[in-house]
């Protein structure tokens, strides 16, 4: 459960985001937001010398805080409660949602790469397709998707 903690990329991810750049080279993208954990940080910076862009931060975009489990091995945690200090989904939903909400102010019209993690990616598509995290296909290690939000239903009052 490594959850918020920066963490590093190892050989194999610096080579799977080396892939993805390749992958990603006929997309134009003009702004890469990045978590600004350090391991999500490190991969929008190959992806930015690639695409030769900024890169802006934010903490929308960091994996889901496991509080007292963070660091913890998940076999371990089989059958224990969630700790009262963990994020809970109805936070880390509303968090991918005001993520869209300020990318979608912030760059009007602009294509972004977001770069996160996997559990506040899979929250981002659940709030984003009104869908269960449960019913988004979990990703895999520089893995990407594309979301239009000018496709977006906005379902507010």
């Amino acid at each position: 459960m490594q959850g918020q903690q920066q963490g590093e990329l190892t050989p194999t991810g610096i080579a799977q985001i080396e892939e993805l750049a390749v992958s990603l080279s006929d997309i134009h993208f003009d702004a890469i937001v990045s978590s600004d954990l350090k391991r999500a940080f490190d991969s929008s910076k190959i992806l930015a010398s690639h695409f030769q862009l900024p890169i802006e931060t934010t903490t929308l975009l960091r994996e889901r805080d496991w509080g007292d489990f963070t660091g913890r091995h998940i076999p371990d945690l089989h059958g224990l409660p969630m700790p009262d200090n963990a994020e809970t989904m109805y936070d880390l939903l509303h968090r991918a949602e005001t993520f869209l909400d300020w990318t979608s102010t912030h760059f009007t019209d602009k294509t972004i790469l977001a770069v996160g993690h996997g559990i506040i990616d899979k929250a981002i598509q659940a709030v984003f397709y009104h869908k269960m995290t449960r019913e988004i296909p979990k990703m895999k290690n520089a893995e990407y998707r594309i979301l239009k939000l000018e496709e977006r239903i906005m379902l507010k009052g």
